[in-house]
Order: C-alpha cells, then sequence, then structure tokens
C-alpha cells in the first residue's frame, strides 16, 4: 500500500520563506492587489464574450455546413481559454478577494463540460501536493497502459510508439471529460492517495449540471439547427478534439519535459525535500516572455509561479516570475523553462520518445535506433 507522503525539509531550505517575503514585499511595496487587475477583467470580458458568440452564431446564424465546423473548433478552442484564463483562477480563489465572485466564475467551468468541484480535489488539492509523484498524482496517468510519463512505470510494447500517437490521445482528453473523467473521479473512494468524502449536495450538482451541459451543447443544437444527427456528430466532436488538443498540451508541457523529475518518496513515505524545492524541480514554464502565451493560456505557461503562489492571480505571473527566477538561481534550485511554445512541445516529445522507445529497448537489450525529430515549424506564441 502507499504510503501518505510528507514532505521533510531535511537541508532547512528557507526559499519559499525568503520568495515569499520578497513576492509579498513587492506586492505591498508598490500598493498592487493580488487579484485581478483592469487587464485580467479584460480578458475574462473577452473570452466570455467570445464563447458566447460563437454558441450563439452556431446555432442561429443559418451559416454553411464548412463555417459551422471552423467555429466548431473555434468554439472548442475558446472553452479551453475560458477554462485556462477565467475558471483555473477563480477554483483558486485566485480570481477576486470576493468569494462570491469566485464562486460564480467558478460555475462557467460546469458550462464548458467540467466539475469545479472534482477538479478542486484533483488538481489544487492533489496536484499542487504531490507534483509528478507516481501513485499520488494522477495528472500524470493521463492514458494508463497507453502513455507513459514516469520512469518508475513499467514500460510495455505499445509505448514504444507513443512519441508518434500521444498528441493524438490528447485531443479525446475533453471528451474523456465531459462523459468519463468527473464520474470516475467523483466516484473513487481516494484520488491518488488522498481520501474523499463528498458532501450530499455534491452528488446532485454533479448530475445536474453535466445535464444542463449535455442539453445545451448536444440536445438544444439538434432541436433548432436544421442538420442531420451525422453532421451534428461531427461538430461536435471537432469542437471536444480541438478543445482536448489545447488543454493536452499547454498541461502536459508543464510538467513532463527535460529537466523535470518524478520523484519518489522514501521507505517511511517522506520526500526528503522542502515542498517548494519539490515544486522547482517537477515544474516548468514556457514562453515566459511571450505577451500572446500570457494571453492565452491564464498563466499555465508559467506553472513555476502558479505552483508556488496558486492564490496570486495569473495576471501578475511576469513581474514575480523575475523574483521567483533569481531566488532559486540564489539557492541553488533550477528554474526550467522553454524559451518558446515549439521548444516545449520538442522537448515533451523527446521525453516521450525516452520514456517509451528508449527504455523499452534499454530493457530488452537492444541495439538503439537512431530517430530524428521531425522538423516542427517555429512558432513563438
Amino acid at each position: 500500500m502507499t504510503k501518505k507522503v510528507r514532505f521533510i525539509n531535511t537541508n532547512q531550505s528557507t526559499f519559499y520563506i525568503t520568495v515569499r517575503k520578497r513576492v509579498d514585499t513587492y506586492f505591498t511595496a508598490n500598493n498592487i492587489s493580488t487579484h485581478a487587475n483592469g487587464a485580467m477583467w479584460f480578458k475574462a470580458i473577452f473570452f466570455l464574450t467570445g464563447i458566447t458568440a460563437l454558441y450563439t452564431s452556431i446555432l442561429f446564424a443559418g451559416l454553411s455546413l464548412p463555417v459551422l465546423l471552423l467555429l466548431s473548433m473555434l468554439l472548442g478552442v475558446f472553452g479551453a481559454f475560458v477554462g485556462f484564463n477565467i475558471c483555473h483562477d477563480a477554483i483558486h480563489k485566485a480570481f477576486s478577494g470576493n468569494a462570491r465572485v469566485n464562486q460564480l466564475l467558478s460555475f462557467i467551468f460546469n458550462l464548458i463540460g467540467a466539475s469545479p468541484y472534482v477538479w478542486n480535489i484533483c488538481h489544487n488539492i492533489v496536484h499542487h501536493t504531490y507534483t509528478n509523484i507516481s501513485g499520488h498524482d494522477e495528472d500524470i496517468d493521463v492514458a494508463p497502459g497507453l502513455i507513459r510519463f514516469s520512469d518508475t512505470e513499467t514500460v510495455n510494447k505499445l509505448q514504444r510508439y507513443q512519441h508518434f500517437y500521444a498528441f493524438f490521445l490528447y485531443s479525446f482528453s475533453m471528451l474523456s471529460w465531459v462523459f468519463r473523467k468527473d464520474y470516475k473521479k467523483f466516484f473513487q473512494h481516494k484520488i491518488g492517495e488522498h481520501r474523499v468524502i463528498h458532501p450530499r449536495i455534491e452528488y446532485f450538482r454533479l448530475f445536474f449540471y453535466k445535464a444542463i451541459y449535455y442539453f445545451l451543447f448536444i440536445a438544444l443544437p439538434l432541436l433548432v439547427m436544421p442538420i442531420t444527427f451525422g453532421q451534428f456528430l461531427i461538430g461536435f466532436m471537432a469542437m471536444q478534439l480541438a478543445q482536448g488538443l489545447v488543454l493536452g498540451l499547454v498541461f502536459q508541457l508543464a510538467h513532463v519535459v527535460e529537466g523535470t523529475d518524478f520523484p519518489l518518496p522514501n521507505e517511511q513515505g517522506n520526500m526528503e525535500e522542502a515542498w517548494a524545492a519539490h515544486q522547482m524541480r517537477t515544474t516548468a514554464n514556457f514562453a515566459g516572455g511571450s505577451k500572446m502565451a500570457a494571453f492565452l493560456c491564464g498563466g499555465l505557461n508559467r506553472q513555476i509561479e502558479h505552483h508556488l503562489f496558486p492564490k496570486i492571480c495569473h495576471i501578475h505571473y511576469p513581474a514575480i516570475g523575475k523574483i521567483v527566477k533569481a531566488t532559486a538561481e540564489e539557492f541553488g534550485l533550477p528554474y526550467i523553462e522553454s524559451i518558446t511554445f515549439t521548444a516545449a512541445l520538442q522537448s515533451h516529445y523527446r521525453m516521450l520518445r525516452k520514456l517509451g522507445k528508449e527504455t523499452y529497448k534499454s530493457n530488452k537489450n537492444i541495439n538503439r535506433e537512431v530517430y530524428i525529430l521531425p522538423e516542427i515549424v517555429e512558432v513563438v506564441l
């Protein structure tokens, strides 16, 4: 049985105390709130207006099928951006200092297909505490048996090819979330090694809000649009696959790239380092200097700052990132980052190949073959 993990600061590191004090001083000295500012509210309005306009246009504008297909994919992409930029911060209670505002914005998560209650447990509690620890962080169990993210997992023959098919599977992540993941996680006795007991009202909310989503995105289009079921299915799948691909790529580039660790606790269940040091070794940034990435990804391209300060609105990450990086260097801790989105994507590809094909061949004592990373067009977000 997996032991409960505890972080033991054996080196008595004062990194987190120091970086937290410096970040607090930044906000105090500049008289800045740690919550949303005008730019953040603009982002929220932009993405909510965009997703509403796309949805109503698809249903009522009487557009041609090719245009409907394009808008369906854009609707999925905007769904991911709403999750990144609004719901993610709100569920972390980082968007606003007003609890009701956070609760209202968290509710939107239901309307893009996911349960904020289940997400809070899986992401805020489990993932943020036990990042990249096999058996505890279920975020690295994306498709057990198909995708291998940690070198502590058993490798199989199929995973030799995971660097080719993993990106295709990421596209199905939202479809799984809508119809399977939330139910599965909710009815598990524990998530990772975190035991959960749900309030009775959450049983009602899970099914009620899922039903609303199914009505809005399945029943209503079929009722009001002059399309066949087959045409609807193509559009629905296009939306889900586009949303799933965006979600899958952004989340995996934060923890499964070259340089990130997948440490295991000792026999007593202890991680013999401070929690904050663990976050620095298991988390990575990408395109940190890109304004477009900052606008679209909701701070998820700056996961280092997010993991250290999840209750600070992501609009402030570029500013506090300078403080975090300088402090990490001072304490001899890694600050893992890829300059561009494409560089991170290539690094993730190499990790998939290493954890699948190369590890399998090493285990089987097979001569290593040379595979050339396919050329990827450089995209600087």
